[in-house]
């Protein structure tokens, strides 16, 4: 099924309908005139990155591959398209047996990307995959936007603890998504329960400012905490005075209070206040967790704070400013006929302003310098040189329509971070920049 595959139970409903119109009507009339079932070849790519950034995080692989199994039309869907004149009768009984058999390759998870990176290539019939373009673009534009932020963030904190709390700033299911995205980045839990059912992520959580102002005394807010979650908690100090509320928190919880977290004020200022009144007071363990729209320029101004944890809401979830990755689906090659042995021919849009594409099928390899870093994206649709042969970043994800390498999240972050850690230092340089490394092409 999906994610029930990792022992997680929850299921994916059908995603027949996440789909613009326009790929049904281009089934109805490729059906018609007799090329639908030409074998094809598409792939997923964005030109370019996002304004400064310097390289991409592939994520949300795991969920098209959930979307490409869970693409199946019923009969309310049918129903649908047929009251509402979408596509014609012949079209409805091709799609009433719709499974997706192809072929699909993908740079794994947590990988990085450059422009013109094929990230997926999907193969099959044009009918087959020409019906999964939008979803496709869907998930891995949403996705491989926030864990970009995520992965920027991450590199800021330089190892300090990351908590994504942005649900309340976005869709609720987008909410769970980025979760999901934010922790292939590199983020380590989320206050989303949805994303920690779904997916098993570390889920954390304590009290609002609205706890405190419910009692009579901020006093009165700390002990009832203590007293239902333990000395381990943690409690927000800056409702009121933070300099009293961090001596009441101590007088409550002891010097073995978990955390104060601060969620307003100059948190470089604050932090250093704090940790030295906690120190004073012997709570010298007690971490300093800080909150307040935080971006990854925000954390990297905190560096020298004494601070212990990070977390982030609306920055993330909208992608830091960037919430897309502009990437598009195209057409690189097709058959001449709908013959089983007619080659591939390589096609490509070739108009002007800015949104030419590379025609057939590619290859992608990552070229390294004797220490390991990485120096050059190599794309190419001849053969592979040997030298690049062992580099090769596509991956098989799904074979005849059968998904073969769904895989735990921890796996696709652990990747992450290992393909973040070799690329060239200045990648993590938070000023603007082009990519890291260039994309030179072998045609």
């Amino acid at each position: 099924m999906n994610t029930a595959d990792l022992g997680l139970p929850v299921s994916v409903p059908s995603t027949a309908l996440f789909t613009d119109q326009y790929e049904f009507t281009m089934l109805q009339a490729a059906l018609k005139a007799g090329t639908a079932e030409r074998r094809s070849v598409f792939e997923v790519f964005t030109r370019r990155l996002p304004e400064g950034r310097r390289y991409g995080v592939v994520a949300g692989t795991g969920r098209v591959l959930d979307a490409v199994e869970n693409f199946r039309f019923d009969e309310g869907v049918l129903g649908y398209l047929r009251d509402h004149g979408i596509v014609d009768e012949p079209t409805l009984r091709w799609l009433a047996d719709y499974r997706f058999g192809g072929d699909i390759h993908g740079y794994p998870e947590g990988e990085v990307y450059f422009p013109g990176s094929p990230v997926l290539r999907v193969e099959g019939s044009f009918a087959e995959c020409v019906l999964l373009e939008t979803v496709i673009l869907s998930v891995l534009n949403h996705d491989s936007a926030i864990a970009a932020a995520a992965s920027r963030m991450s590199a800021a904190a330089a190892g300090r603890r990351l908590i994504e709390m942005g649900a309340r700033r976005t869709h609720e299911l987008a909410a769970v998504a980025a979760a999901r995205a934010a922790y292939v980045g590199g983020f380590h839990a989320t206050s989303d329960l949805a994303a920690g059912f779904r997916y098993g992520i570390p889920t954390v959580g304590t009290s609002a400012h609205a706890f405190t102002l419910l009692h009579d005394t901020e006093r009165d807010a700390f002990r009832a905490q203590v007293d239902s979650l333990g000395r381990g908690t943690t409690l927000l100090v800056d409702t009121y005075d933070v300099t009293e509320a961090v001596r009441t928190a101590v007088e409550i919880a002891g010097t073995g209070l978990g955390a104060v977290r601060i969620d307003s004020g100059d948190l470089l200022m604050v932090a250093h206040r704090v940790r030295r009144q906690l120190d004073d007071l012997g709570a010298r363990d007690t971490k300093i967790v800080v909150t307040s729209d935080l971006d990854e320029y925000a954390i990297a101004s905190l560096a020298a704070a004494p601070v212990d944890a990070y977390g982030v809401g609306t920055q993330l979830v909208t992608g830091s400013g960037h919430p897309t990755c502009s990437m598009v689906y195209k057409l690189v090659a097709r058959a001449g006929s709908v013959a089983p042995d007619a080659p591939l021919v390589p096609v490509a849009k070739k108009s002007t302003g800015g949104k030419q594409s590379v025609g057939g099928c590619k290859w992608a390899a990552r070229r390294r310098d004797e220490q390991g870093v990485a120096e050059a994206e190599v794309l190419g649709t001849g053969p592979v040189p040997e030298s690049l042969a062992d580099r090769q970043l596509l991956t098989q994800l799904v074979k005849g329509g059968e998904v073969v390498a769904r895989e735990p999240l921890d796996a696709a972050r652990e990747r992450h971070i290992a393909a973040r850690a070799a690329l060239p230092i200045s990648a993590t340089q938070l000023s603007r920049g082009e990519p890291v490394i260039p994309t030179e092409y072998l045609m």
